[in-house]
């Protein structure tokens, strides 16, 4: 994951140019310039969206709805993440309590439910 660095941040970081909302910044960052470049262009359409959909010409608060709704997506995500991995533990979990009660089934008992059946 690359680190967009601070403001205050004087180190030998590449700085980024980028447009958002019809201005520009210059974004140090050590990650790779085409993916700051897609998260400037994302936040210019959330905060282009959000501006259509409502009277507000602030970029200020533009920017902070804008945030808002992106904040609000990431906690979705992250639930629905959560729950995903919740259920992968719980099914990891059966299986694994399935395989065990396989490997511990004597041998002699058989392995289906079938009847057995003899031939003379």
């Amino acid at each position: 994951m690359s680190a967009i660095k601070p403001p205050g941040d004087q180190s030998s970081t590449p700085t980024i140019r980028v447009e958002i909302y019809n201005q520009i910044y210059n974004i140090r960052s050590d990650g790779d310039s085409e993916y700051v470049t897609q998260l400037a262009e994302f936040v210019d359409r959330r905060m282009r969206e959000i501006s259509s959909g409502t009277l507000t010409v602030d970029s200020l608060k533009v920017a902070i709805l804008a945030a808002l709704h992106i904040a609000d997506e990431l906690h979705r995500l992250r639930s629905l993440h959560e729950q995903a991995d919740s259920q992968l533990a719980a099914r990891s979990a059966e299986c694994a309590d399935m395989l065990d009660r396989v490997l511990k089934r004597p041998a002699a008992e058989p392995a289906t439910n079938q009847p057995n059946v003899a031939f003379s």
